[in-house]
């Protein structure tokens, strides 16, 4: 088990421990924020105990020891805010059919379906827009989703 407090030594200014005890006294906060606020509080090398360890730090405020290690190292490595805060997710997927594609999807759905079929598939859908070269590639699911999104019916 690594132990954080070595490498990265919180020592909070008078500012960052009077913001971090309002956060931790403030009736409304996101969970995560106050508990991160907590730990900075404890692990402070500057507090009154100075000698708390992350497990000891972990168990006072019943989080795991690599909790208390990763806010650690984001307060010494970013900051106190990108301590505090919970990480925003940094991918956004880009959906497969714009405007234009989801127009031509919804007009091989209104089409007549294929000889030999009563109905077009989910499957048909998605394999009729690769042939069409509408898309590279695209899942049934996608069609489903696109189509719902859409209320069209496939046949």
């Amino acid at each position: 088990m690594r132990n954080y407090n070595v490498k990265y030594t919180v020592r909070l200014s008078k500012e960052e421990r009077e913001e971090l005890e309002g956060i931790v006294k403030r009736g409304k906060v996101a969970a995560v924020k106050r508990r991160r606020a907590q730990i900075l509080l404890k692990a402070d090398a500057r507090s009154d105990d100075p000698s708390l360890t992350d497990e000891q730090v972990a168990q006072a405020l019943s989080v795991s020891t690599r909790t208390v290690g990763r806010v650690r190292k984001a307060y010494v490595e970013q900051g106190l805010s990108q301590a505090i805060e919970p990480k925003q997710p940094e991918r956004r997927r880009v959906p497969k059919l714009d405007g234009e594609k989801e127009a031509r999807l919804i007009a091989v759905a209104c089409q007549p379906a294929p000889a030999g079929r009563t109905r077009w598939t989910l499957r048909l859908l998605a394999d009729k827009l690769v042939e069409l070269e509408i898309v590279d590639s695209i899942s049934k699911d996608t069609v489903r989703e696109t189509l719902k999104k859409t209320r069209s019916s496939r046949g």
